[in-house]
């Protein structure tokens, strides 16, 4: 790893230098190997970390807390039913609090402005989960995902198909751009990601030697691409655009023949998870249409969203012990 990261937020990739990135994946790895063969580590012994929770979740919640536990530190969860923050308490108090109690902080939420602010009073390191501008724990978990699969990131093709303008859709940009990837958004022009943002990760890919495009055309995007990637059409707090988004999206599902249209048998299928590929829960039952995957692909043999899912434990561990322990 370039430099220690002791100390340092987790806010966004674009904070970031590419050989810091590529540190955070090789330590995620070994940190993987370690578990696979029961070695569990106390590099985070005495430690206790805050894990706030605007918006619930399956795996960065168990991820986080997995990897506490794995390292040897104290993980406290804080729902949003049990901290005043933003309510009775501004933001900025409750960091001043909680970071002379706690020794990290996670949060998952709405606004980015609000880990931003926990960032600038914490005075500990402060870890983004989630918000609605960025994801940069999951951009972390889907490339250690690609380059397991194909031993290498530089040159590889990553299509993300969908709502380009979201947090997947923008930290995918940063990320596939920082590692030297061919990145691609493949969307409707109504929902391509900023012009301000595609300059930057371009301005990015020209230092790393990797491309970006973005593209309305789904055969222009997947052609040739190693992985297809998707999300969910609508976000949590996005329910009033279902309707919107189906009519839009639905030339982007992903589908048995767009992973044909690839051309590559080898071609892997990534979701940053939960999805919508069969009509089994309650929300696709109200929106049959919303599935943004076919079944016979989430469950195929290209299919690595289950391998992605677990890498969310190994390289959320990796950022705690980078800035953490050093």
């Amino acid at each position: 790893m370039a430099g220690s990261l002791l100390g340092r937020h987790f806010l966004k990739l674009l904070d970031f230098t590419p050989d810091e990135i590529r540190g955070l994946l090789d330590l995620a790895a070994r940190l993987k190997a370690d578990r696979r063969v029961g070695r569990r580590g106390a590099r985070l012994a005495g430690k206790s970390v805050a894990l706030i929770f605007e918006k619930p979740s399956t795996r960065t919640r168990c991820a986080f807390t997995v990897a506490c536990i794995d390292e040897g530190a104290h993980p406290e969860y804080l729902g949003k039913g049990d901290i005043q923050l933003g309510k009775k308490e501004t933001v900025a108090d409750t960091a001043r609090v909680l970071g002379r109690m706690f020794d990290g902080i996670q949060f998952r939420g709405f606004a980015h402005r609000t880990v931003e602010q926990l960032a600038a009073h914490a005075g500990v390191p402060v870890w983004n989960g989630l918000t609605d501008a960025w994801h940069p724990t999951q951009i972390l978990a889907d490339v250690l995902t690609v380059q397991e699969e194909f031993g290498r990131l530089e040159g590889i093709a990553l299509a993300y198909a969908g709502d380009g303008r979201n947090n997947v859709a923008r930290s995918t940009l940063v990320g596939g751009a920082k590692l030297g990837m061919d990145v691609r958004v493949v969307a409707p022009k109504a929902l391509f990601p900023e012009p301000d943002l595609v300059a930057t990760v371009r301005a990015i890919a020209g230092e790393t030697g990797g491309k970006v495009t973005v593209t309305e055309s789904v055969e222009e995007g997947v052609r040739g691409a190693h992985a297809i990637y998707t999300d969910v059409w609508a976000s949590m707090g996005e329910e009033d655009k279902i309707a919107e988004r189906i009519a839009l999206l639905k030339p982007y599902k992903v589908t048995r023949r767009m992973m044909e249209l690839t051309g590559r048998p080898e071609a892997i299928f990534l979701h940053c998870l939960p999805a919508f590929h069969n009509l089994e829960t309650d929300m696709a039952r109200q929106h049959p249409e919303i599935c943004e995957v076919e079944d016979e692909v989430f469950e195929g043999l290209q299919s690595r969203v289950f391998e992605e899912a677990e890498n969310r434990l190994h390289t959320i561990k990796a950022v705690m012990v980078a800035t953490l322990a050093g």
